[in-house]
């Protein structure tokens, strides 16, 4: 029988249960749920206990805008905000070993050289250990506070003797409070343990950030509460065989989402990436048909990146659809476009596309580009070597043009571009000469005819 006061929580979802099962009815996870005894949350109210009036505010007033520590670290700086806010709590995910340690062993080291102090807490290494990579990364001499402890009561009664600017807790999967009988990691232990560093962050103004683990499938472990309590989530991603690793911003209530920050991984640890578009591009030299280079936007920096297509002549009955960096069901309805208004079958070949470097593309105004590959493979037509593509396109076949589209002429013109395949309303400006197209027919024909006067 259920001890009192016990409820069954799933361990993949966090959803409560009042009877144990094999099967959680919410996620459908089997052998997830496990007993935890629930006690009563901290400040809560009893029968008979007197409730205090709130004090509103007008919504018209003056709002200092928030207070932020630089951490020396730009690309880390550029998704947060523009640094990172005082009192503020962030959440940092990853797949094991993309290198999160390393990252904000150097944020918190490059910050406490600018005066900042600061402090990394680990519950999965020793401190020997976390020395030994600062040694390894040239950051020995920084003044960060180190230490190895992952009782929630120790580390709370810690930050609060001595005043911080930034702390950082590797991570919040293996912290556990003494108020909770459940284990580390446990959707109730990693609930109430970011519920009081949060707490802890408001009322100290101290910038706190939390490691978090993720699942196999890639969503940040946990349940999903955590992620609502902190002020910013960052996903911090990498594909295997690459060298470089992407900080996106998945929440940030201080700045934009859209911001995206490059490091290139090395012997010494993670070097910053002010210029990805020279580290998404292919080597030099003539292109080759199913290429196109597409200038796109991601947040508030322009990336040109490589489409790469292959269409080959189908062995099986049924033509295979892989697309890697890219939705595949944007790939449908490009391939469905190109069918009925260009007259490019695909009915019988396989179709393969790839975004060059591992980077994936989500804007519309890459249709353009990824046509543009595909038909210079099925036509065995290279574009210009000099020539960019960009917009989005209908499914009636009509280009439409796209924002910001001067920034992409301007990135490009930086690369040594001069070209730039787009809608017909783009004008051309920095040097690069824009052919405008209405319909996707259009370009297909340019390409074909290789005519671009």
């Amino acid at each position: 029988m259920a001890r009192d006061g016990a409820l069954y929580v799933c361990q993949a979802c966090g959803a409560v249960h009042a009877k144990w099962a094999g099967q959680c009815p919410a996620c459908a996870a089997w052998n997830t749920l496990a007993e935890e005894v629930v006690s009563a949350p901290p400040g809560s109210l009893g029968r008979g206990t007197k409730r205090a009036g709130l004090a509103f505010e007008d919504l018209i007033s003056e709002t200092p805008t928030p207070e932020r520590i630089s951490t020396g670290v730009a690309e880390f700086d550029r998704v947060v905000g523009g640094g990172v806010v005082r009192g503020s709590a962030i959440l940092l995910a990853g797949d094991p070993g993309v290198g999160k340690s390393t990252l904000l062993l150097d944020v918190v080291a490059r910050a406490a050289r600018l005066g900042a102090v600061c402090a990394y807490i680990s519950g999965e290494e020793a401190t020997e250990q976390i020395r030994s990579r600062a040694q390894r990364m040239g950051l020995a001499d920084a003044p960060v506070k180190l230490a190895a402890e992952t009782s929630l009561r120790a580390i709370i009664d810690s930050l609060k003797r001595e005043p911080f600017d930034l702390v950082v807790l590797d991570s919040i999967q293996t912290l556990w409070s003494d108020a909770h009988e459940a284990g580390p990691g446990s959707v109730t232990q990693v609930r109430a343990c970011a519920g009081e560093l949060v707490r802890l962050a408001k009322k100290r103004g101290v910038a706190i950030v939390l490691v978090g683990h993720v699942t196999k499938d890639g969503q940040i472990a946990g349940p999903r509460v955590v992620e609502h309590m902190v002020d910013a989530v960052l996903s911090f991603e990498g594909e295997r065989g690459y060298p470089f690793r992407i900080l996106r911003g998945v929440k940030n209530r201080f700045g934009a989402t859209d911001e995206i920050g490059v490091f290139e991984m090395g012997d010494a640890g993670l070097t910053q990436v002010m210029n990805p578009s020279a580290l998404f591009l292919g080597e030099g030299g003539e292109r080759a048909p199913g290429t196109a280079v597409f200038a796109g936007i991601e947040g508030s920096r322009p990336v040109l990146v490589e489409f790469q297509a292959l269409v080959a002549p189908s062995v099986y009955g049924t033509p295979r659809r892989t697309v890697v960096g890219w939705d595949s069901g944007r790939l449908a309805m490009i391939l469905a476009v190109l069918d009925a208004r260009c007259g490019l079958g695909f009915a019988t070949r396989d179709v393969y596309l790839n975004v060059a470097g591992g980077l994936r593309i989500s804007e519309p105004a890459a249709d353009l580009a990824a046509a543009a590959a595909l038909a210079s493979s099925a036509l065995e037509v290279a574009l210009p070597q000099d020539c960019v593509v960009f917009g989005e396109i209908s499914l009636s076949g009509d280009v439409r043009t796209v924002s910001r589209s001067e920034m992409r002429l301007k990135e490009s013109a930086k690369l040594g571009f001069s070209r730039a395949l787009s809608a017909k309303s783009v004008v051309g400006g920095a040097g690069v000469e824009v052919t405008g197209v209405k319909r996707l027919a259009e370009a297909i024909a340019r390409i074909g005819e290789n005519a671009w006067s």
